[in-house]
């Protein structure tokens, strides 16, 4: 069972997706929902260099914007990490990337909650499961 789903950056439809990993194992999103009910949003933000974050949105946006044919004249997913284009919006987003051998420092720092606070193992085989 995949933890993992990496996205097109369009739907099957067109419309344009920005988020490239998707969160789907159980028990990952559980874990995540709960660090980030007890403010794990804002505590990233407070411990995350921003411009650490600034630069892992950058990177997030330049690889899912590799996937787009050159030729493309439609509406193009925006943002970096969970759409967005400053700061921390979503954990999930960030660890699914994080999961999947992407460098985000939110993504590890969410790891590292993950084990400290909630007693989990990281999900140690990076299971991805490619969308059509």
């Amino acid at each position: 069972m995949p933890v993992v789903l990496r996205n097109p950056p369009f739907l099957d439809d067109g419309e344009p997706m920005p988020t490239r990993y998707w969160l789907v194992g159980r028990r990952e999103v559980l874990t995540v929902s709960q660090l980030e009910s007890r403010g794990g949003v804002r505590r990233a933000e407070a411990e995350i260099d921003p411009l650490l974050v600034a630069d892992a949105h950058r990177r997030y946006a330049i690889e899912r914007d590799a996937q787009i044919p050159p030729d493309h004249d439609g509406p193009r997913p925006h943002g970096g990490v969970g759409g967005t284009r400053t700061g921390v919006k979503c954990l999930h987003a960030h660890y699914a990337w994080h999961l999947a051998g992407g460098d985000d420092p939110v993504g590890a720092w969410v790891a590292r909650q993950l084990v400290l606070a909630l007693e989990v193992d990281e999900v140690g085989a990076k299971e991805v499961e490619e969308q059509a």
